[in-house]
Formats: C-alpha cells, structure tokens, sequence
C-alpha cells in the first residue's frame, strides 16, 4: 500500500430509495444503495483522506437532486471534497440554468455527461454538445469523459475544439482488455496525451477485463501505456468504486496499481495517488 494517505479520484455514492438509476437493474451485484459507511468498510486498509463523488447516471432531470444529495454526504463526511456533477452540455447555452444550479453547493469541480452508451459515433461533436462543454471553462469547471475506446477518434476531436476546458479521461477510456486490444486504442491515447488540457484517470481496468479470470498481467500493459503518455503529473488515481467491485475489491485494486508504479520514485506516486486530483478538482490541500 502507499506510505500514504490517498486521494479517490472517482468514487460513486446513490441510494435506490431516493432517486433512480435505471442501469443498475443490469448489474445486480451492486444493485443497492451504496454510503459513504460502505465506503469505509470496502477500503479495507487503505488510508483514504479525499474523495471526489462522481454523478452515477441518475435519471433524466435528477441532475441537480443528486448534486444535492452528494453535498449532503460531504457535510456528513469531510473526505468528500469535490463532486463531478451531471448535465446536459447536449442542450448547447440552455444548460446554463443547469450549470447555476449545480454551483449552489461550492463543492461541484467538474460535469460529466456519459457519452459511452450513445449510439452516434459523433455525439459528443454535434455543435450544441461542443457549445455546451466550452461554456464550462468561464464557470471554472472541467469535463469528465465517459467514453469507450471505440469512441476516441471523435472525442480527440471535441479536446482540439474545447482547448481552453480541462479533460479528464475516465477510465483509461475503456480499452478492450477483456479482447486485449491494444490497436488504435496505445495510438489515440498517444494522440491525445499531447494536449496539455487533458488527464487520465487511472481507473476501470478490471472491469474492462474478464470479471472472472482477468490477471495483473493482462492488466499492466494498459495501466503503464496510459502514464508513460501522460506522466506522471497528469494521471490520476481513481477507485469507480463500488463498480470495481464487479471484478475486484477495493485494496486489490490499490494494490494492482501500486505494483504496476513500484520502480517510480515516491514523488510520481504520490503525483498519481494525490497531487493530479487535487490540483484538477481543485481540492482544499
């Protein structure tokens, strides 16, 4: 484990009483409602001091609810320092009524709209979607994409039009372990990795390989492609917890990245498991 404490820069909290979330009927073995007291219970020995909360898809016009209901939580627990809310940036100038609402907390750094599941390969390029994502740079917020590696082509297209927004890259943008794919997928990240406006998270691994026979193995060439394109200032550490528990629970998941950055200095780790979030969320040091 880290000499460490670390900062989770991707931890989802919901509760299936209060509000809905239609993809969770696909994944019964987390088909509950997750706390922050399950949080604490599933990390096990590590030392978790900050947490971003990032939105779970919650259903259309659930927005701003669950951006309350995160805010909620961190008045509850002090480690949540940052939420990564939802919004339609699809709706172009007319998500600024959503963005204003979602500020009232002070604790909303980012917006993520899931572009993984649309089935335009073009999405996130029609022109109101680019319009709603540049407008988040004069409110100081970055942009969580959820894509999936098939994806990348056009979404390095909508990082050169929104140069002046900070990316953040979910989950490696899923590769295609579970298939160990690696082509186009090592070339685009390359592509991307240029842009200085844009990070990686660290994160999602297992859960894009086989759930049941996955190895650190199969694993590690994508891990270590993603922060040799990056480097170390420019990844960050992130749990997709408890969605990780699909495939892993939540210290083998530390512990698989941990080995993967051993020969790094404690400096770059601590980059990776600390100093990236807290500097793109803009987290209290």
């Amino acid at each position: 484990m880290p000499p460490f404490h670390i900062v989770d820069g991707h931890v989802h909290f919901y509760d299936t009483e209060r509000l809905s979330y239609a993809w969770l009927a696909g994944v019964p073995k987390i088909n509950r409602t997750h706390l922050p007291a399950d949080f604490e219970k599933a990390r096990g020995e590590v030392a978790v001091e900050k947490i971003v909360f990032v939105e779970v898809d919650a259903a259309q016009g659930q927005t701003v609810a669950e951006a309350r209901f995160a805010a909620e939580l961190a008045r509850a627990d002090p480690r949540i320092q940052g939420i990564v809310a939802s919004a339609r940036v699809e709706h172009g100038v007319r998500v600024r009524d959503e963005l204003d609402a979602l500020g009232e907390s002070g604790l909303v750094k980012g917006i993520r709209r899931l572009v993984q599941q649309e089935a335009d390969p073009e999405f996130c390029l029609r022109p109101a979607f680019v319009e709603g994502v540049r407008l988040l740079a004069g409110y100081g917020l970055s942009f969580d994409l959820g894509i999936v590696h098939h994806q990348l082509a056009a979404a390095t297209e909508l990082l050169r039009r929104c140069p002046d927004v900070q990316f953040v890259i979910d989950h490696m943008a899923k590769p295609g372990i579970k298939a160990g794919l690696l082509e186009p997928w090592k070339s685009q990240m390359r592509e991307i990795a240029k842009m200085p406006h844009v990070v990686s998270k660290i994160s999602g691994a297992v859960t894009e390989a086989d759930h049941q026979s996955w190895t650190v193995a199969q694993l590690r060439p994508y891990i270590e492609h993603c922060i040799d394109c990056f480097g170390f200032d420019r990844v960050m550490f992130a749990s997709d917890w408890p969605v990780v528990e699909l495939a892993a629970n939540y210290p083998d998941w530390v512990r698989i990245v941990e080995g993967v950055v051993a020969a790094a200095s404690e400096d770059e780790r601590r980059k990776l498991f600390r100093d990236t979030a807290i500097r793109v969320y803009r987290l209290p040091l």
